[in-house]
């Protein structure tokens, strides 16, 4: 770790909620005093120890953290190389990543004074998870998700309906993430005085991407502890799927300044990065410019228009990404590489074949990239990956693109 805590990683964003060149906070007038409500309650609530009393005892008791840090045995014999472990957080209330940050929005909103919760969902968990602890606390909930989310995640969208939210399918563009977070937005800017806008991954305007990394960082926390119990020492590789880059940056922030552990997060490289349009590899096949009240990597045209990105993975189906991954790319402290629908799908089925554990198509996309790496690293390396979500809700995706008939 840097001895000069100015040289440390883990000091952004700054005071205008940039990281390096990205991040800020690009909204409308009517946004800016909310924007800056939530930051002075955050900043607040970050030093309270009632706060975080009250945190880690829905994430003990409601959630059921700490999530096992998980040898892979079978995946590691059959790789023939590092000992891999995975992070469990889909054994998490709900199935994901996406509580754990939840609940940390929905305790401020509560102490805003807030009674409605809107959010925005692609593969359904955030959606779910937001509707879980708005049924909890007796809050009104709506779910933005595009339409085509809403066809392909059939199980989430009748989860969060049985949880009491209202879901509102977005037709625009292609009905996917993007759109609906455009949709939650405009909700947002009309409803504004009883209204919190609870956002689901590290992007959005400051301080989101960093409030959301901080409540997510608990992954990290545990695997950090959790492998030295196990092993003595800290892990060699951490790798995470990534979209917009939430249960990355959880897993990623608190290894960001020991800098021997190499840190790698995956992007949906959809039918390749080659192909126009038919990825989500912001980081690979993007450029900088402003999307949801943020400057990050996007996927553009040369006239700074947003293309319509593409994978299997509704959860990773978005042109852009956190603005703290794209400081880490450029500065170089993580890598970040793309993997392809059909290599998803392949380690989707042996985690299932070798583990027993049925992972979401999100996480399948790291898994993938630990089944590249893997046999050619020593017996001793260690490696972490994220299982950030289980794959229930992928299972009719998974049998249309194996061609298996459902009906039989």
């Amino acid at each position: 770790m840097p001895e000069d805590h100015l040289n440390s990683y883990m000091t952004g964003p700054d005071d205008q909620g940039r990281f390096g060149l990205f991040g800020g906070r690009f909204v409308s007038e009517t946004l800016m005093p909310l924007i800056l409500e939530l930051e002075e309650r955050y900043e607040f609530a970050k030093t309270d120890p009632g706060f975080w009393a009250e945190m880690h005892d829905l994430w003990t008791h409601y959630v059921g953290r700490p999530s096992p840090l998980y040898h892979a045995e079978r995946m590691t014999a059959h790789l023939g190389g590092a000992k891999i472990y995975m992070k469990r957080d889909e054994l998490n209330h709900t199935g994901a990543h996406k509580i754990n940050n939840v609940l940390g929005q929905i305790i401020l909103a509560r102490r805003m004074g807030k009674t409605r919760i809107i959010a925005e969902t692609g593969a359904g968990q955030h959606g779910v998870a937001t509707a879980t602890v708005c049924a909890k606390f007796g809050l009104t909930c709506v779910v933005y998700m595009g339409a085509h989310d809403v066809e392909r995640q059939a199980p989430n969208v009748f989860r969060m309906r049985l949880l009491g939210a209202t879901v509102i399918p977005v037709t625009s563009g292609r009905g996917t993430l993007k759109d609906a977070m455009n949709d939650a937005l405009r909700d947002w800017v009309t409803n504004v005085r009883d209204t919190f806008y609870c956002i689901g991954t590290v992007a959005g305007p400051h301080p989101y991407p960093a409030m959301v990394r901080d409540f997510q960082s608990i992954i990290g926390k545990e695997a950090r502890q959790q492998m030295q119990d196990r092993e003595g020492r800290l892990p060699d590789t951490i790798i995470a799927a990534i979209g917009g880059g939430s249960n990355a940056m959880g897993l990623f922030y608190p290894f960001l300044d020991d800098t021997s552990v190499r840190i790698i997060g995956v992007e949906a490289g959809g039918k390749g990065v080659d192909a126009r349009m038919e990825h989500c590899a912001s980081l690979t096949g993007g450029r900088p410019g402003v999307l949801h009240g943020n400057r990050t990597y996007l996927l553009q045209d040369e006239d700074g228009q947003i293309l319509e990105g593409y994978s299997i993975s509704a959860g990773l189906d978005y042109p852009g990404i956190g603005p703290e991954h794209s400081w880490l790319h450029d500065v170089g402290r993580a890598e970040y590489v793309s993997i392809t629908d059909a290599e998803a799908l392949e380690a989707f089925q042996l985690c299932c074949a070798l583990e027993g554990i049925i992972p979401a198509l999100e996480p399948s996309h790291a898994l993938a990239h630990v089944m590249k790496i893997a046999p050619g690293l020593p017996k001793d390396h260690l490696i972490i990956m994220n299982m950030c979500g289980r794959g229930d809700k992928d299972i009719f995706t998974v049998a249309k693109h194996l061609g298996f008939d459902m009906k039989i």
